[in-house]
């Protein structure tokens, strides 16, 4: 077949791991985009720039953008057939300090005599970059910020085993050598109850509409500002009612716009991705417990396009050490998510509670509400 010996293949793999080791989200993006062929838009996979724009790998050299695109896409790739794609922000040619190698952000360009045919065997998606951040925002105590990066994640995260090719792999090497899915998602569901999540919906200190149930078979759901009254993965508050709604909340609910993405991913995660234009607002005790900070002492900003990790569906270790004698409502907390769209609360704000807001949504998580109802039974 050509393409790529199994050891070459061994270090280049290991060698881009140990360098996304800081960079969770470009890392679970690279999967991602492996494992679904990239059937899905995924980020820049970005790598530092060398001085003759080269990487080394077990005594070879070549371009990295080319080496990645060979050993997962094209084996028998020329070095001068890559093209990439209008939405990659770090390509090679783009000349900038950092360079992507996902092998979805390039498509490959054969020269058939006359001009050049793109050869377009996968799915092209527009996705737009992320929006840089004003630094005319200050930075203040209470209120966290968390804006879009294709930076390293605050999450701590060591190399995954599940990237290194089996014993057992074939001796080809084109394909991504016998990844289990990041995700092991069937298996939590398995254990997961009907629904992995209930959301519902508040105007101050009023619920709008019945709470809503997100089904286990759903991984994703989107909480948005449309009026699509189907359910399923899609919660859209546009549709909702209120004879006591105010001028004020209607005008705030005009911004929630497209939204929010809740996932649950890996082994258990729940992250949430900003799509709206506008940044929302969370209680979370996960990520106060990340900032250092008290459970409940800091309301978390999540900008636009920002994508974060903000809870767990199961309560680790530390996490119940470190709420053992707060009692059982706070105990309980740490298995629920509050979100205010647009308008932030806190003592940077006028808005000294979240029922002051005027549109939010309260998300409980079941399954690690069921463990922890497990836990309390053998205290």
């Amino acid at each position: 077949q050509g393409g790529e010996s199994e050891t070459f293949a061994k270090r280049a793999i290991e060698s881009l791991v140990k360098k996304l080791k800081e960079k969770k989200d470009e890392l679970d993006s690279l999967i991602t985009a492996i494992t679904t062929n990239g059937a899905h838009p995924s980020k820049c996979v970005t790598i530092q720039r060398t001085l003759d724009g080269r990487l080394q790998v077990a005594g070879r050299k070549g371009f990295p953008h080319v080496i990645y695109a060979r050993l997962w896409r094209w084996p028998d790739l020329h070095k001068n057939e890559l093209k990439h794609v209008k939405y990659c922000q770090y390509a090679f040619d783009l000349k900038c300090d950092s360079v992507c190698v996902n092998p979805y952000h390039y498509e490959r360009v054969v020269s058939p005599g006359i001009g050049n045919m793109l050869v377009k065997d996968e799915y092209v998606h527009d996705y737009e970059g992320q929006p840089s951040l004003s630094s005319a925002e200050g930075h203040s105590i209470q209120t966290i910020q968390h804006p879009p990066s294709n930076r390293a994640s605050t999450e701590p995260y060591s190399t995954p085993a599940m990237l290194a090719p089996t014993e057992a792999s074939t001796t080809s090497t084109t394909n991504f050598p016998n990844i289990p899915v990041a995700s092991t998602i069937n298996c939590i569901y398995s254990l997961a109850p009907e629904y992995w999540c209930s959301i519902a919906y508040f105007e101050m200190d009023v619920q709008v509409g019945e709470t809503f149930k997100v089904p286990s078979s759903c991984p994703i759901v989107t909480v948005d500002g449309y009026v699509d009254p189907s359910g399923g993965d899609r919660f859209c508050l546009g549709q909702l009612s209120n004879v006591h709604r105010t001028e004020a909340i209607e005008r705030a609910r005009l911004h929630i716009g497209k939204g929010v993405q809740l996932e649950c991913k890996g082994e258990g995660d729940v992250w949430v991705r900003c799509l709206s234009d506008h940044a929302v607002f969370v209680q979370s005790y996960y990520l106060d417990r990340e900032a250092g900070r008290a459970p409940g002492d800091a309301v978390h900003k999540i900008y636009p396009s920002a994508y974060i990790k903000v809870g767990f569906m199961f309560l680790d270790e530390n996490c119940l050490s470190a709420a053992a004698g707060i009692g059982v409502d706070d105990l309980r907390r740490l298995c629920i998510l509050r979100m205010s769209f647009v308008k932030g609360w806190g003592p940077d704000y006028p808005r000294q509670s979240i029922k002051e807001t005027p549109c939010w949504i309260e998300i409980h998580l079941h399954r690690a509400l069921q463990l922890l109802d497990e836990v309390l039974h053998t205290m």
